[in-house]
């Protein structure tokens, strides 16, 4: 579980409480719903008083304009019952699907809001489970089975009371036989409950596994390790099935007690009815009225045994939901922001303070007492060994996550103060890791600037040096580039990304290996792109390629998360520290070193 998430100490009740926000929306509908189910279930209980008048007025002809008053009116009870049973199921089914719908919206915009230190515990197929599984038993409850079990409850509790009008006697013997089916079934659905719970998380474990997966099926088939990831996933799935087989088998269990006590009770009473006729105690229509009455809440008792699993499912789903709700990231807006005024000079003023972090999950330090100022339309190249704490730099700039102590300040203004959309709308960042949207060309760049032009887009393309090979696509901006753009090259996803920073037109620009994927040609094109995007911005360049930052106006050398060198390139090189020595594993002779030198 992340380090920001509370998980939530709620009882059954909470669970199905906390839904109500929801709800309440949709009183209207609501409303409804409940006229209609009541006059359903009132229209189903006149049906055995009007088959006691039928009995009892008997079957002759001195009596046929009575029994044609009889069946019309049972024909509009009938016609009442359909009417009202129809429009019960429209409005509910409705409501399970806006509530689902709304649910899930919430949700997916909540988990979009969490830092990455959530992300780094929980894996995104999870997620997708619980937004889709989950909020489906959700919908099932909303839509289904709450209506059911106010329908089924208010045919019992109807139908009881009628009961008592027509036996005292017999109704009582009913009473004491349903203490004796409530009792066990209550105590088999929390075990129900429990297994739900633990069937759904089942369920997610596979589905995080199977999206996991997926998404590197290149390294999988390169590998050829197919049949032992489908074996891994069969093992997860089997899993899943036998929790769930566990849960079905309580469920069963419940369902069989319940109707099979009902049912006995039902028979006991019958029994009893059929001696108090032959005594005179009841007429036979009387007893025929009983005996429906009685199925009726037989009945109803073995729907809310049934709805009661499904409600014990609901409330394991929603609980997960609220896990996710109840998260609190700890990476958030200031209530009172401040806003920045960007001056006259080009680009934003940088400064870092003290700053000190490590990541939650490693108490290792990641960065120690980093202080750097860079002005305005300066260029930086940050460059160091793997692992010196380049990129988390980068993400500490774009407040991904907040430091341990120590500030980061953009025109004198510490960036905690700056809302969060504020903040990154003022960055632009080439990330090490591309990612490439399922759609087409066009929408990838422009995901950069939302609402920009045709024009704009075509613009920032050609920037990028991606016009060239974007127009050569089987439907050039429109092709759809595949899943994380599968069609494209390497460098192809590269320089798409590079032009969605370029079409954001940020004042600060972040370059994290932008040119790693690229060839030589194309990598010179980008070069000469970058050369103009660079003008008139604040540009901090992360690069292992240390041809790529030798018109650097300042390189800062970091090493295990310390800034460890400062100066341009050729003053680096004549200090003959870790910048000169990686220099030196990347020009293999002392002569293109030189050289590297007297070009500079």
């Amino acid at each position: 579980m992340p380090p920001t998430e509370k998980k939530p100490s709620l009882s059954n009740i909470g669970s199905l409480k906390a839904l109500l926000p929801f709800l309440k929306p949709y009183k209207k509908q609501f409303f409804i719903a409940g006229f209609s189910l009541v006059l359903a279930a009132c229209a189903t209980l006149a049906v055995p008083f009007c088959f006691r008048e039928i009995i009892n007025l008997g079957f002759h002809s001195s009596s046929s304009s009575q029994i044609n008053t009889t069946f019309i009116q049972l024909f509009l009870v009938a016609s009442v019952v359909a009417f009202s049973t129809a429009l019960r199921f429209y409005m509910v089914s409705w409501l399970g699907e806006r509530v689902t719908s709304d649910i899930r919206k919430v949700v997916y915009g909540h988990v979009l809001q969490q830092s990455p230190e959530f992300f780094e515990s929980t894996q995104s197929g999870e997620i997708l489970s619980r937004l889709n599984t989950d909020t489906t038993l959700i919908q099932t409850l909303v839509g289904t089975s709450i209506s059911m079990a106010v329908r089924n409850a208010l045919l019992l509790s109807g139908g009881l009371v009628m009961m008592f009008i027509t036996s005292v006697k017999l109704s009582i013997l009913i009473l004491v036989m349903l203490l004796l089916t409530v009792i066990p079934t209550m105590i088999l659905g929390r075990r129900v409950r429990k297994l739900s719970k633990n069937s759904q998380d089942k369920i997610a474990d596979a589905s995080a596994l199977a999206g996991e997966k997926l998404n590197a099926i290149s390294t999988i088939q390169s590998f050829t390790n197919e049949a032992s990831e489908a074996k891994l996933f069969n093992q997860y799935v089997e899993t899943s099935f036998l929790t769930a087989r566990i849960r079905t088998v309580a469920r069963a269990n419940l369902t069989f007690i319940a109707i099979l006590l009902g049912f006995s009770s039902i028979i006991l009473i019958l029994w009893l009815g059929a001696y108090a006729v032959t005594r005179n105690e009841l007429s036979s229509g009387e007893l025929t009225q009983f005996i429906l009455y009685t199925v009726i809440v037989a009945g109803a008792i073995a729907v809310v045994a049934e709805v009661l699993g499904d409600t014990q499912r609901a409330i394991g789903a929603s609980e997960r939901l609220l896990e996710l709700l109840n998260l609190n990231s700890s990476i958030k807006s200031p209530n009172h922001p401040e806003h920045l005024t960007l001056g006259q000079k080009h680009g934003i003023q940088l400064e870092i303070q003290g700053l000190n972090f490590h990541y939650s999950s490693n108490p290792n330090p990641v960065l120690s007492d980093i202080h750097l100022k860079i002005n305005p339309g300066e260029r930086i190249a940050i460059v160091g060994p793997s692992g010196a704490g380049k990129t988390t730099l980068f993400q500490l700039l774009l407040r991904f996550y907040d430091p341990q102590s120590g500030s980061i300040k953009l025109n004198g203004i510490d960036i905690k103060q700056l809302e969060l959309q504020e903040l990154r709308k003022l960055i632009g960042i080439v990330p090490q890791d591309v990612v490439i949207f399922s759609t087409n060309a066009m929408e990838n760049i422009r995901y950069g600037k939302e609402g920009a032009s045709d024009e704009e887009v075509y613009h920032a393309a050609h920037l990028a040096a991606a016009d060239e090979f974007i127009t050569r696509l089987p439907d050039g901006y429109q092709t759809f580039l595949g899943d994380r753009g599968i069609r494209l090259s390497g460098g192809q996803k590269q320089r798409i990304v590079i032009a969605r920073a370029l079409l954001k037109n940020p004042p600060l620009l972040l370059l994290d290996e932008a040119t790693s994927s690229l060839d030589a040609e194309s990598e010179n094109l980008v070069q000469q792109a970058l050369e103009g995007a660079m003008k008139n911005r604040t540009t901090l360049v992360i690069a292992h390629r240390l041809s790529t930052v030798k018109q650097a106006d300042r390189i800062i050398v970091l090493e295990h998360g310390r800034i460890i060198e400062t100066g341009t390139h050729n003053s680096l090189i004549e200090q003959g520290g870790l910048y000169s020595h990686l220099a030196k594993l990347q020009f293999t002779d002392a002569p293109q070193l030189n050289k590297l030198r007297l070009k500079d």
